[in-house]
């Protein structure tokens, strides 16, 4: 959802009309895109005359559609000028990379919406999604005009020539601040420099933020490119209120109890773990006291967790709990590892001497100026090899799952860091889910002291946990850098702890074997409704049955008691008014009902018509007492 205020209030997409196709035209109609957003408008023009593009915007500010609607031009103009029998109609001529499977959805989902009324004339294929390699190469063979996929999927495409790029006109990456970050780096330098790629394309690298990684992609990818940039409002950074809390592992727990079930939190919420199992201890203990939500995780398929996202969307579930395994384990501070960002940036200035230098981050637009100067310090890149490839085998999963960034989370009102990341840049793409669109959000982050970790054997000892002050005080600089205070979740702790025995017996509820039950049922959901093994089940009936017929080992006690909140527990502020009110009319509540029914009756209810009836049951009682 594109943000009203950064949208260009002085244009619209008919300036465009001798530019563009009118059946795009009449596609943004449809979608609701009247006027252009600032990047938008920027960079159209630009995009079109075939210069090279580096905007830089954030989330919301609709990159997506700034990059779509050129390449969709181009390739409309392209093959307007030849025949459909002419080898060079039907060729792949843009390839669009994305961090996760998850962006990949969502820009394939756009560029379905843009080709509403062309759709004969450019097939799109997204190679990032969990089909099967036999179909991937049935829609490859074709030649599809636009590809989507993430810079593994596409290397190994190239690499088993399954994928031709050697006609390409259009590259883009997207989220290109994060593509090197989820370990992507030696997938992107092998596609730029394997001669895969042909010697004239035109480049486009869409970020939220410029980082050292942005700066070496656009040493690989980008000659004389036109810098876009759109700043942000200053007020920007007052819509987000930030809270944090030191606490204890168990203590995570019950705030997160107290703040949910007395929705002290009002609106959708994203709650960040750091790990799946803690990804399903958390669900698992929300539901003892029927508070619903939903798991985002690596291990569902990604039609599950796209599904997921759009019920998020939908307003089925209010809170969702994610897991950000990319943040625990994958992304670090740029202070922090300076000598991989060195060998990172000497390796890609020994491939790239002939590009062009770092342009004035003062101006909004201008041409990348040629300059002789050039690098920093080289360093043998011999070792970095072998450990990046342990590094991506050990973390391939990671590589193709992400929700802190790319994913369109709508109406978020909190994100609560249930499990602080291990860096400060991982933080501000968490929080950025939040205060979107022109709206007020907040964040809350639980902050384990060091003397408290490790503490707790069971809900504890999360290993990317044990240096949160560490985290916590590089956090507080940086949002202080941009303007942002963070401040400490004020509350009265003794009557929150009115409510830890019921977490107590809650927690003890979640074991080991319960949330290892939970995984199962949920991987055992996703293989019953796989569309893959339908034709199995339908061949091997007995295989479903035994599937729907096994019952959980260990099922977790759910007790109904605990849905709801007596009233002697709850804060004095909240039960306060309700007492007052209910004072008065209290009374004596045996004789108070049965005047009740008696002027019930008396109005003609049962019974009313009949007095002889109604004279009987309100006859004295002292009369018949002997």
């Amino acid at each position: 959802m594109v943000e009203a205020h950064l949208v260009d209030s002085k244009s619209t997409f008919s300036v465009f009309s001798h530019l563009l196709d009118a059946r795009i035209l009449r596609s943004l109609a449809d979608m609701g895109f009247a006027r252009p957003t600032l990047v938008q408008a920027k960079a159209l023009p630009i995009a079109l005359e075939g210069r090279d593009i580096l905007a830089r915007a954030r989330t919301g500010s609709g990159k997506t559609a700034a990059y779509c609607i050129p390449i969709v031009q181009k390739i409309l103009s392209a093959k307007s000028s030849l025949s459909a029998s002419d080898e060079g109609y039907q060729v792949t001529r843009a390839i669009i990379l994305v961090p996760t499977r998850e962006l990949s959805e969502q820009v394939t989902t756009c560029l379905h919406s843009l080709l509403t009324y062309c759709e004969k004339e450019i097939i799109v294929v997204n190679s990032a999604t969990g089909s099967s390699t036999h179909l991937q190469r049935a829609l490859l063979a074709d030649k599809p005009d636009i590809v989507i996929s993430t810079p593994s999927r596409a290397l190994g495409l190239l690499q088993s020539k399954t994928l031709n790029l050697s006609s390409l006109e259009s590259f883009v990456i997207d989220e290109a601040d994060l593509i090197l970050s989820y370990g992507h780096d030696e997938d992107v330098r092998q596609i730029f420099t394997g001669g895969y790629l042909p010697k004239v394309y035109q480049s486009f690298l869409m970020s939220a933020t410029m980082t050292d990684d942005v700066e070496t992609l656009k040493g690989l990818a980008l000659r004389s490119p036109a810098i876009l940039k759109l700043e942000e409002d200053e007020d920007e950074a007052s819509l987000l209120s930030q809270y944090s809390i030191q606490c204890s592992e168990v203590d995570k727990f019950l705030l997160t109890y107290v703040i949910l079930k007395l929705r002290l939190i009002k609106g959708k919420c994203i709650l960040f773990v750091n790990d799946v199992d803690r990804c399903y201890r958390l669900k698992l203990f929300l539901e003892q006291f029927s508070i619903k939500s939903c798991v985002l995780n690596s291990e569902l398929p990604l039609n599950s967790r796209y599904h997921t996202v759009q019920e998020f969307n939908k307003g089925v579930y209010d809170y969702i709990i994610a897991t950000d395994e990319s943040g625990a384990h994958a992304e670090a501070d740029y202070n922090d590892e300076p000598e991989e960002e060195e060998l990172q940036d000497g390796a890609g200035d020994e491939l790239t001497s002939t590009q062009r230098a770092q342009t004035n981050p003062d101006e909004d637009i201008q041409l990348e100026p040629p300059s002789k100067k050039r690098k920093r310090p080289q360093k043998s890149p011999q070792p970095g090899p072998s450990k990046s490839k342990k590094q991506r085998h050990r973390t391939k999963s990671d590589k193709e799952y992400g929700v802190t960034r790319g994913v369109d989370f709508i109406d978020v009102a909190c994100v609560l860091n249930f499990d602080l990341p291990t860096s400060s840049r991982s933080y501000t793409h968490r929080v950025g889910r939040t205060a979107r669109a022109g709206r007020a959000g907040m964040s809350l982050s639980y902050v384990i002291p060091k003397d408290q970790w490790g503490k707790n054997k069971v809900v504890g000892c999360l290993e990317s946990t044990k240096n949160d002050e560490t985290v916590f005080a590089k956090i507080e600089k940086e949002q202080a850098a941009r303007g942002s205070k963070m401040q400490e979740y004020k509350f009265d702790m003794k009557q929150v702890e009115a409510f830890r025995y019921r977490m107590d017996d809650a927690l003890r509820s979640v074991t080991r074997s319960a949330i290892k039950e939970a995984r199962i049922k949920e991987l055992k959901t996703e293989i019953i409704n796989s569309e893959k093994l339908k034709a199995h089940f339908e061949d091997n009936p007995l295989d479903l049955e035994y599937l729907r017929h096994d019952k959980p080992l260990h099922p977790t006690r759910i007790q109904a008691h605990m849905k709801h909140i007596p009233k002697y527990l709850l804060p004095r502020l909240t039960a306060a008014p309700a007492l007052e009110v209910e004072e008065p009319k209290v009374g004596f509540a045996p004789f108070k009902k049965n005047s009740a029914r008696g002027r019930g009756r008396g109005r003609g209810g049962r019974g009313g018509g009949s007095g002889s009836r109604g004279g009987k049951k309100k006859s004295d009682p002292l009369k018949k007492f002997r």
